[in-house]
């Protein structure tokens, strides 16, 4: 039903809409003066958002519609207006949001068989970045399934969503199955938070420049990654490629890594790798973070070249000065921590190794710097090249832990050696008890300065 009213007799004021003795809803409301002129719409009423089924974690409850707002759903048509009720696809959106707005996206599966980009010119700025979120609690998958891969020559495979922009907030969608990898990073002052990435054919998540003719000042810089799942990314090809997060090649300064998780992948958790055609890359920071069970996907999928680093942090001796704090490797099927021949000044501060398939930390080379890190039943020693700094770290080598001040870790340091991992609300991983300090541990307060525990400390 469409109603029109005029008053003459205020010049000034608000207006407010009232149903009396009846139930309605209102839309598409627009108030003009007498010249003609209008004022913004009124956002539209929504209805309330059907709940998830996916499993936790949930996206974050979706603020108020803005005036900014674009709506995207699995049924949306590229013409429609990108209202609640006549939602547009993503692609369209991207190209009509601006600083400051949001896409919201609906729940269900948005298949596609090519690749979706965000233009290089398409940016948010520092105080209006863009958004693109889930509509409420409700879960959107991004599945690329479809994208033909290319054995012959797979640097042809289409990736799945490529960022090119910078000033982007992409958060709580899950993506899966592309050709190469489910989300590729190259613009400068993004965050990704609370994703899903998974079963693509390349790492998960994947910093490089957004083409081989970018020069290192346009290489991805400042960039967030936080809260993000990386897991069961397999290459067909060797097996060699697909890591959980890979900051690799051509990666620029400022870029973090925070509450991430990389599980189940066939090459590595994290790659830091570089090459001497390309030169260093600026360093890295992970922190809070979990790497386990790399080098296979769960289903068992592996191949002679997958690596199974938990976090590999160089490559052919080239010195970057990546940073390391309070994250945790256990049961890789290579090393938890390794230089992978990076001769620069690695800082590691507060980390745990446990169970790996090789060394729980391995640094052959370098001046690096060793504080209050733990390492308990790896399958070969310890190698830290470096400072082992007040003698804080609690190593393993020979097959027993050692302290240079006599600490020692045992079965009884522990609450549970049995790993147990689950996902907050916000994403964050939650290790429960596991490799948590027990009462009475004289690793509690033992590191440095005094009173800081040795090893990783839950958030």
């Amino acid at each position: 039903m469409q109603l029109t009213a005029a008053d003459t007799s205020l010049s000034s004021g608000a207006v407010g809409l009232v149903a009396y003795k009846a139930a309605a809803s209102f839309d598409q409301i627009v108030v003009s003066d007498s010249s003609g002129s209008t004022t913004t719409p009124l956002p539209t009423t929504s209805p309330s958002p059907s709940p998830s089924t996916a499993p936790s974690p949930s996206p974050s409850p979706t603020p108020p519609p803005t005036a900014g707002a674009v709506y995207v759903a699995p049924s949306g048509t590229d013409s429609n207006t990108g209202t609640l009720s006549s939602p547009t696809t993503l692609t369209s959106a991207l190209s009509r949001v601006a600083p400051g707005g949001v896409i919201y996206m609906r729940g269900g599966t948005y298949s596609y068989n090519n690749q979706i980009t965000i233009d290089r010119t398409n940016n948010g700025t520092a105080s209006t970045m863009k958004q693109i979120m889930p509509y409420g609690s409700e879960k959107p998958v991004l599945d690329f399934s479809s994208e033909p891969y290319n054995t012959a020559d797979v640097s042809l495979n289409a990736r799945g969503l490529q960022v090119n922009g910078s000033y982007w907030s992409i958060k709580g969608l899950e993506i899966k199955g592309a050709a190469d990898n489910g989300l590729y990073l190259a613009g400068n002052n993004n965050r990704l938070e609370n994703l899903d990435v998974h079963h693509n054919r390349d790492s998960g998540v994947q910093l490089g420049r957004y083409a081989s003719s970018a020069p290192n000042s346009e290489w991805p810089m400042n960039n967030q990654i936080i809260n993000t799942y990386s897991h069961d990314n397999f290459d067909p090809d060797n097996g060699e490629d697909a890591d959980g997060f890979a900051a690799k090649l051509t990666v620029g300064p400022g870029n973090v890594f925070d509450g991430c998780i990389a599980a189940y992948n066939t090459d590595d958790g994290w790659d830091l790798y570089t090459k001497s055609e390309t030169g260093p890359i600026g360093a890295i920071t992970i922190k809070n973070s979990v790497s386990h069970h790399n080098g296979q996907t769960s289903s068992g999928n592996s191949t002679s070249n997958s690596d199974g680093n938990g976090y590999k942090l160089g490559g052919e001796k080239i010195a970057v000065n990546h940073i390391v704090l309070n994250s945790i490797a256990y049961q890789n099927k290579k090393h938890g921590f390794t230089y992978n021949s990076n001769p620069g000044s690695i800082t590691l501060k507060n980390n745990t190794s446990f169970s790996n398939g090789q060394g729980n930390f391995t640094f052959d080379v370098g001046t690096h710097q060793f504080t209050n890190n733990l390492s308990y039943k790896g399958s070969s020693s310890d190698k830290s090249s470096g400072t082992d700094v007040q003698n804080s770290n609690v190593w393993w080598k020979n097959n027993q832990s050692t302290n240079g001040k006599g600490l020692l870790a045992s079965d009884v340091d522990f609450v549970s050696l049995v790993p147990a991992l689950t996902r907050n609300a916000d994403g964050s991983p939650n290790l429960g008890s596991f490799m948590k300090l027990a009462a009475g541990s004289d690793l509690l307060g033992a590191g440095t300065p005094s009173g800081t525990d040795i090893g990783r400390i839950a958030p």
